[in-house]
């Protein structure tokens, strides 16, 4: 029988928000901060409730935040600095954010580090490095040829002399600004920098990370699980309570992660394809057989959430509005677990076209509209680029 995992949440309030839009940034460096909170994400209090599994009667518990909605920091605030930065992070904490996530993937000598994909040429200065030009190499991940530089051919030690670079500057010129101003940060020091904001900010801020390309990984006798737990255990965060989430595309190491952690597992999905591992083994099932409603029932043996892609819970039509939603949150509740969507990003280019303020990809549209929207249809959280504007209308929905 799983062991219950406590959820705990965090309120922010317009003060909060107001003083992250003057605060200084942090270069690239962390320091520490302690995280509470466990596979949900409430921060005033613990409040839980037993919902029955498929197989056996377990009990779950609900993110209670602010009014129990649940704000991540898509990659930190990566909608005004390079993601996956310490500046990032912070910047998403102080906005409001109830967690970051990093996305984890692996060095040569087997350090976690921050990254969205384990080729870096997009989100460093890799390369116009010269020492380096040698490791560029093509690699399969996950049945799809990539060019670049991969983490995994890289010591911490010499990923820590390269500098973050903004991915989609074509849409956030403003963020170029912070180009090579800091450095690759490993799991550790984000860690670190939610310690100390926990203990400045005077509420918990929690991490979220998510396992990238497990199955890359695996065949490269790099796993990340083991050097996740014995992170997680280091700091004192496998514990009911701790303010954690692990997440992952995949499905078996999150079954694999199930009995070692005591943190909250979510099964993310995605509108299109299938799990790879499900594909490494020839398993025919895909990301649309998850998100059915025994599907679900399945997810909840080893998790208790899902993060699906947003048109998995409001599609878009033919006209390019937002439709009418799917049965994925009625399911997902009823299966006792949280919905925690993404990404939510303000930018023109990721709206519906009902929602855009102009034809501009790079300008604002609405995006306390689309979140009103996904709220409407019952979701318990949600990833946002842009921490300030999601805490905000999370915050107006009291």
């Amino acid at each position: 029988m799983k062991l219950s995992r406590q959820f705990v949440a965090l309120g922010a309030s317009a003060l909060t928000v107001g003083a992250a839009l003057l605060a200084p940034q942090v270069s690239g460096t962390g320091a520490p901060a302690a995280a509470p909170a466990g596979r949900g994400a409430a921060d005033q209090g613990v409040a839980s409730q037993t919902v029955p599994g498929e197989n056996a009667a377990v009990e779950r518990a609900a993110a209670r935040g602010r009014d129990g909605f649940v704000v991540v920091g898509h990659r930190g605030a990566s909608g005004y600095r390079p993601e996956h930065t310490l500046a990032a992070y912070e910047l998403a904490a102080r906005m409001g954010a109830d967690f970051v996530e990093p996305d984890l993937v692996t060095t040569k000598d087997r350090v976690l580090v921050a990254r969205h994909e384990p080729e870096i040429g997009g989100t460093t200065d890799v390369a116009s490095r010269p020492e380096f030009a040698a490791r560029k190499k093509t690699k399969d991940l996950d049945g799809t040829p990539v060019t670049g530089w991969f983490t995994e051919d890289f010591t911490l030690q010499e990923l820590k002399t390269l500098r973050a670079t903004e991915r989609i500057p074509a849409l956030r010129q403003q963020n170029t600004v912070f180009n090579k101003r800091y450095q690759v940060p490993t799991l550790q020091e984000v860690i670190d920098l939610t310690k100390r904001l926990s203990r400045e900010l005077g509420r918990p801020i929690g991490i979220y990370p998510e396992t990238k390309h497990p199955t890359y990984f695996q065949r490269q006798g790099l796993a990340l699980e083991p050097e996740l737990v014995k992170v997680l255990n280091r700091n004192g965060l496998n514990r009911p309570g701790a303010k954690v989430f692990v997440q992952s595309f995949e499905v078996a190491n999150l079954k694999a992660l199930d009995p070692q952690l005591r943190v909250p597992l979510v099964q993310l999905t995605s509108a299109s394809g299938a799990p790879y591992d499900f594909v490494a083994a020839g398993d025919k099932r895909t990301y649309a057989d998850v998100v059915s409603a025994a599907g679900l029932r399945e997810v909840a043996t080893y998790a208790e959430g899902v993060g699906p892609a947003k048109d998995q819970v409001i599609p878009v039509d033919s006209s390019g509005k937002l439709g009418a939603p799917t049965a994925l949150v009625g399911n997902a509740h009823r299966a006792g677990l949280v919905v925690h969507p993404y990404t939510f990003r303000v930018e023109n280019n990721f709206l519906p076209v009902s929602l855009r303020s102009s034809a501009v990809p790079a300008e604002s549209g609405d995006l306390f509209g689309e979140i009103a929207a996904f709220r409407k249809a019952g979701i318990d959280g949600l990833f946002s680029d842009n921490a300030d504007i999601a805490v905000a209308a999370a915050t107006e929905a009291r």
